[in-house]
């Protein structure tokens, strides 16, 4: 499962490839090149350590929040587009909800007591592949065009946890921004700005003259372990005693039940996953594509 983004990668930028060629002997021409813009609804999911299993796929629907994007996506070729685009959305996660405080898979996620939301900021490019082709002009195009897509991303993400009511001297919860913190005791803070890769799928279904909507599914395979602010191992009380007390707080002091389960958060024991270094998120959307009617220059006369 650690491998689809590679091959849904390799796959769409290889038919990108075989199906450039195929097109400029056929002479797609300008004129038939075309823009749209889009905007879309989202729901978003995440898959990390903060989930009812450690399974890659495992999420909770409970945990799904809206977001929205913008785009602009250039029609290159009769099956190839690029496409670029702006979404913001929030991904959340919570312990008490996802684990099952009886599973003896799961007790230790419930007993670690973590909750976060992160509002994620990305811009994307991507080669959208479509699955039928249209060599004529938008006017001429089909009414449904299944299509994958993949390319790269870079997204803002600060992940905040929620303090309870009466704790750290607040009288109501309030969410903190957790990057900063050094929850598990790291050197230096991690970064907040990242790389991902989106890859995915969907189907374009033509409204009228100049309208499509779409459906579409995406995943984003990103190289960070936080995007939920929990990756390594447990600081321990000691080392965390000369930090904050939002330090303190969420390196080790919003955990449960440390007399049923004594050393669970002890200095050095296993905080996240460790057999998953990296945390995906998951768009799925709903857009409508208004077309640009193209510009059509006729020829001069002398």
């Amino acid at each position: 499962m650690k491998n689809i983004f590679t091959y849904s990668t390799a796959f769409v930028l290889g038919l990108a490839l075989v199906a450039t060629p195929e097109a400029n002997a056929q002479q797609f021409s300008k004129r038939k090149q075309y823009n749209s813009v889009g905007f879309s609804l989202n729901a978003l999911n995440y898959f990390g350590d903060v989930t009812p299993s450690t399974s890659f796929a495992s999420l909770r629907f409970g945990a799904t929040r809206v977001g929205a994007g913008v785009s602009i996506t250039r029609r290159f070729y009769p099956r190839l587009s690029g496409r670029f685009g702006l979404s913001y959305g929030r991904i959340t996660g919570d312990d008490a909800l996802a684990a099952d405080e009886a599973g003896a898979d799961s007790r230790f996620r419930y007993n670690r007591n973590m909750s976060f939301r992160n509002d994620i900021l990305e811009a994307s490019a991507v080669a959208v592949f479509d699955l039928i082709e249209n060599r004529n002009n938008y006017l001429k195009r089909p009414d449904f065009v299944p299509y994958v897509f993949a390319g790269v991303a870079g997204f803002y993400h600060n992940p905040k946890g929620l303090v309870g009511p009466n704790d750290l001297g607040l009288s109501e919860g309030q969410y903190i921004a957790l990057a900063d913190l050094k929850t598990e005791g790291q050197a230096s803070s991690y970064s907040k700005v990242n790389v991902s890769i989106p890859f995915g799928g969907g189907i374009r279904y033509r409204i009228n003259r100049n309208f499509d909507a779409s459906l579409e599914v995406g995943w984003r395979k990103t190289f960070t372990d936080y995007i939920d602010d929990v990756g390594g191992k447990y600081a321990g009380a000691q080392a965390l005693a000369g930090g904050s007390p939002a330090q303190r707080y969420f390196g080790r002091e919003i955990t449960r039940n440390r007399t049923a389960f004594p050393g669970f958060d002890d200095a050095g024991s296993q905080r996240g996953d460790a057999g998953n270094r990296t945390d995906w998120y998951i768009v799925t959307g709903v857009t409508l594509n208004y077309i640009l009617t193209p510009r059509i220059k006729n020829p001069k006369f002398r």
